[in-house]
């Protein structure tokens, strides 16, 4: 039995040997083509699968919000006539110096955000403040000469209007689904190299107090922002637009990881009211605000830092007719509790003009309850105190 089963073993053996040299050698005594072995192994070393459905829906990404988002944001270049001081006094030096600043304009640049079908779209007041012409670039290539329609500089907000047809438009996202830690996607033209789309996180919400504008409740974010990008958009995960780009926190002009952007709500606002009215309509009191520090309320036994302390009061402004006076502290606006002075630049900048608010005041460690009728805050070269 044994010997039989070794040579059951040595003719398998041995035919497996001839048919391999056959199929090697001579596949035509076989009836078969001869088959590229190697090339086939060389291809399938190198060449991908096809992605399949269930592995394009698992692929980590933001593609889909730059897609959704990059259309609606431009490039802006705003031209200024050259500033010509004094020239030299030889005719020399004058000659050179006349040719230079006539071929020399200046030239601002940055990015803006369409955000109608009409052509409106929203850029900061700093990149086309004292522009002559103010060119529009899309990313799609076109390009269109852009009509200025108003500036609101205590935003630094500007609305312009161009006349394009099939215009991409952004679509708005709610400011108050925003949280600290939310994924969001600067959108712009940074040192003019062309759109950019950078990732970075929320990193603080409600900044103020920065000395950048005189409404400010910036959203923080770490996403890469640099000069250029201001007046773009600030994206969610979604492609919806949370913000409006506006400035960087840096020491050497780049960006560090500290970038600020106007929330849309606020930015909203704005565009319609320059839209309709060629300004923007806002409450005022007519006071001049100081925080309270823990050294003041120690000095004068107040029994907290919350509140504002009127630092000087506006002349024949509504809260000197309603008799307010410096020293004052405003506790609450409409029982809103006061936490500092921008707070309360905010709520009296969103009360209309002419409504009746209730203020409570503490003065000489009473608590005092008085109506302020609102009036509309003029332009910052009307305000005199």
């Amino acid at each position: 039995m044994r010997r039989t089963w070794l040579l059951f073993s040595q003719a398998v053996t041995v035919a497996l040997a001839v048919l391999f040299v056959v199929v090697t050698l001579k596949p035509e005594w076989l009836g078969r083509a001869p088959v590229a072995v190697l090339p086939q192994i060389v291809s399938l070393q190198t060449t991908a699968p096809a992605p399949s459905d269930a592995a394009s829906s698992a692929r980590v990404g933001y593609s889909d919000a730059a897609r959704r988002a990059s259309g609606a944001v431009v490039s802006i270049t705003a031209s200024r006539a050259p500033q010509r001081d004094d020239p030299p006094a030889d005719a020399w030096h004058r000659f050179f110096y006349e040719n230079r600043a006539m071929a020399e304009p200046q030239v601002g640049l940055g990015s803006g955000v369409i955000l109608s079908p009409e052509g409106f779209l929203l850029t900061n007041n700093h990149v086309v403040q004292g522009a002559d012409d103010i060119e529009v670039r899309l990313s799609d290539g076109r390009q269109a000469a852009a009509t200025l329609v108003g500036t609101d500089p205590e935003t630094d907000l500007a609305v312009l209007k161009i006349d394009l047809d099939r215009l991409p438009v952004v679509t708005l996202g709610r400011i108050e689904s925003l949280q600290v830690g939310d994924v969001v996607l600067a959108i712009g033209n940074p040192f003019n190299v062309g759109q950019t789309v950078t990732a970075g996180i929320v990193s603080a919400l409600g900044r103020s107090e920065l000395g950048l504008s005189t409404f400010e409740n910036f959203i923080q974010t770490d996403a890469a922002i640099n000069p250029g990008n201001s007046g773009g958009a600030l994206v969610d995960a979604t492609g919806l637009l949370v913000g409006i780009n506006t400035a960087i926190y840096s020491r050497s002009g780049g960006s560090l990881g500290i970038g600020f952007a106007i929330p849309v709500d606020t930015a909203q606002q704005v565009m319609e009211g320059l839209i309709r009215d060629g300004s923007v309509t806002r409450g005022w009191m007519g006071v001049e605000l100081r925080e309270i520090t823990p050294e003041f309320a120690e000095s004068f036994k107040l029994p907290s830092t919350s509140g504002v302390l009127i630092g000087g009061v506006f002349r024949d402004g509504p809260a000197d007719a309603a008799g307010l006076r410096p020293g004052d502290v405003v506790t609450s606006i409409d029982d809103m509790p006061l936490s500092g002075p921008s707070q309360f630049m905010n709520v009296v900048a969103g009360l209309k003009p002419q409504a009746a608010t209730k203020l409570q005041v503490l003065r000489n460690g009473k608590t005092l309850d008085t109506t302020v009728t609102v009036g509309r805050r003029p332009p910052r070269t009307q305000r005199e105190p």
